[in-house]
């Protein structure tokens, strides 16, 4: 695989929220032992030649490389023989094991164990770290902000969570109007990676199921989650089921309700400081729950709509983000919606503009099921 196709085959990975689509790639690749990561499964018992990873759970890997991709700002093929991921036959392989090795010492002998040391902490997106600082552009950067406490004087007072989320409710109709809507379906286009431009269509179904289907020249890719089980693949292939963090992260879209159930998604909610976001100002306010990364959210100060979401990806050697920025809001039947979204990530971004929209529409539950794979082809007859 060339490196454009690559970076196509990442871009359609983040259309299917997230990284699905990557793992589909690398299992072809690095030689799995069984067709997808199964949960409760390790590295080892997965993958081919797994050495400093060993005991990680299978569905990390495919993060942790996209992490390094990111941090060091290489593709597969920096580290890895093309079409045999499991070989050692490159010295940047042996490197990279090296390096995550240090990694582990150091944050081991230095930060009783917790990850404060990553990748991304010498390398900042290039393949070899600079050691000597840069000299000063034309402006200063500036220090970075405090987190600021509910009540406080910035201007004016921050005010508690729970303000700022009865706010966005209300500036998206109100929660009676919000509980009224239990279907939708957008069509649209999703642009990006260069001038790449694909129809897509989202059924979305109260309380938590979510069907994307993006047309492309050599087929459909699906993107499911049914409220329990999410699923992706190409229309002509056998299905992948999500586990780990993207299914974390399927889940947090397939949200019909989303502003309705903050308070029950999260066991914390914080408003963490002020910021700007373009020309706007907004409350930060994260979303805490034990033992996972936070979600950053952005509501305006203005509007008091949502503009902007942060979440992101646990692996072994660091965190993996995913920014979603919402925009041109408009009214339908009685609730706002935003008609343009935004995913950026490491590797690539894509926009999403909403075209046409139905609600309360009648959407079958078989839309969101995961198909079975097909089955396996019947042994050739050997001549006698």
């Amino acid at each position: 695989m060339k490196t454009s196709s690559k970076r196509t085959v990442f871009g359609v990975a983040v259309a299917g929220w997230g990284i699905a689509l990557m793992i589909l790639m690398a299992q072809a690749q690095f030689g799995p032992a069984q067709s997808a990561p199964a949960a409760g499964k390790t590295a080892e018992e997965v993958y081919k030649n797994i050495q400093v990873l060993k005991g990680v759970p299978a569905d990390q890997v495919i993060p942790a490389m996209q992490f390094i991709s990111a941090s060091l700002g290489v593709e597969c093929e920096h580290c890895h023989v093309e079409r045999a991921f499991e070989k050692d036959d490159k010295k940047q392989k042996q490197t990279a094991r090296q390096m995550i090795r240090m990694m582990f010492a150091i944050n081991k002998d230095n930060f009783d164990g917790h990850r404060e040391v990553t990748c991304y902490s010498c390398h900042h997106g290039a393949a070899d770290p600079t050691g000597t600082p840069l000299v000063a552009g034309e402006e200063a950067k500036t220090e970075p902000q405090e987190p600021m406490k509910a009540g406080t004087e910035n201007n004016e007072a921050i005010p508690p969570a729970s303000r700022v989320i009865d706010r966005y409710i209300q500036a998206l109709g109100g929660a009676e109007a919000l509980e009224k809507i239990s279907s939708r379906v957008e069509k649209g286009t999703l642009s990006g990676f260069g001038d790449r431009q694909f129809p897509i269509e989202i059924f979305a179904k109260a309380p938590d199921k979510r069907h994307s289907v993006m047309h492309m020249p050599n087929g459909d890719s699906i993107t499911d989650y049914d409220g329990r089980v999410g699923w992706l693949g190409f229309s002509h292939g056998p299905p992948h089921e999500m586990t780990g963090p993207e299914l974390y992260g399927a889940r947090m879209d397939a949200e019909f309700h989303f502003a309705l159930r903050l308070n029950q998604d999260f066991t914390q909610l914080r408003v963490v400081r002020q910021e700007e976001i373009g020309d706007e100002g907004a409350y930060l306010v994260a979303g805490l729950n034990p033992e996972q990364p936070p979600v950053r959210m952005y509501f305006s100060q203005q509007t008091g709509l949502l503009l902007r979401l942060v979440r992101y990806v646990e692996t072994p050697l660091g965190r993996n983000p995913t920014q979603i920025d919402y925009a041109d809001y408009r009214e339908a039947d009685g609730v706002k919606v935003p008609f343009r979204w935004t995913l950026a990530r490491p590797g690539g971004r894509f926009t999403i503009q909403v075209d046409q929209i139905q609600q309360n529409v009648p959407i079958d539950d078989a839309k969101f099921a995961m198909p079975s794979a097909p089955p396996a082809p019947a042994p050739k007859p050997t001549s006698p």
